[in-house]
């Protein structure tokens, strides 16, 4: 069952899919369709995307649980996977960690870093390097004039940087709690009314997470 989310300035929907409920959310701006962070299902995930083409599939970083299902997804579509340069080799499989589940190693088609504009149909998404749960992690941001309702309020990829009322794991391979606390100084500086599209948990807003989160660790 797809979720939608409302007041943002693009059309969001998300799936709960998984052993540990990973978001999956597919984003339509009417000329393009995203999916980010497919984690397993990829006939689930179509089904909700139903007739529209997936142009993209987003990983906000490299873990098992938001990119299993990325190979099938990318080979059922023809759409474009994209990921930090810094997590790609273990998303393709060049490399591999000791402390993640195995997955379908998935070829990595454009890579992005800190301050890329990541253009799919209409929206412009900033890239902000937010190291710290792996060493590439990336959120996206996407300012109202760059999305199909300009009215709407900005809305935030976070991954597995910001979840409502808490941060992602730094104790990982490759995490860095020195790293996750320069990062979410620099989601701090995001709109209040900023909708976080989290990867896991309920969403939250960058307002919200002002007294329970950034006041503890940014």
């Amino acid at each position: 069952m797809a979720y939608k989310v409302k007041g943002g300035c693009v059309p969001i929907e998300f799936l709960v899919l998984g052993m540990i409920e990973n978001n999956v959310f597919i984003v339509s701006d009417g000329e393009a369709t995203m999916v980010v962070d497919p984690s397993c299902k990829a006939d689930e995930i179509l089904k909700a995307v139903g007739d529209r083409k997936v142009d993209a599939i987003v990983l906000t970083h490299r873990h098992s649980d938001h990119v299993g299902a990325a190979k099938e997804l990318r080979d059922k579509t023809g759409a474009t996977v994209i990921a930090s340069a810094i997590d790609a080799p273990w998303i393709t499989g060049e490399k591999r960690a000791r402390d993640d589940m195995r997955f379908d190693p998935c070829p990595v088609d454009h890579t992005v870093a800190d301050g890329d504009i990541l253009k799919i149909g209409n929206m412009a998404w900033k890239v902000i390097a937010t190291p710290g749960h792996t060493p590439g992690g990336i959120c996206l941001f996407l300012d109202p004039q760059f999305g199909s309702n300009p009215a709407g309020d900005p809305v935030l990829v976070s991954g597995d940087t910001l979840f409502c009322g808490s941060i992602g794991r730094v104790d990982f391979e490759g995490g860095d709690m020195k790293a996750m606390r320069k990062s979410l100084k620099r989601l701090a500086v995001l709109p209040d009314e900023t909708i976080v599209l989290p990867g896991h948990n309920d969403l939250t807003k960058i307002g919200d997470e002002r007294r329970r989160v950034f006041a503890f660790y940014a």
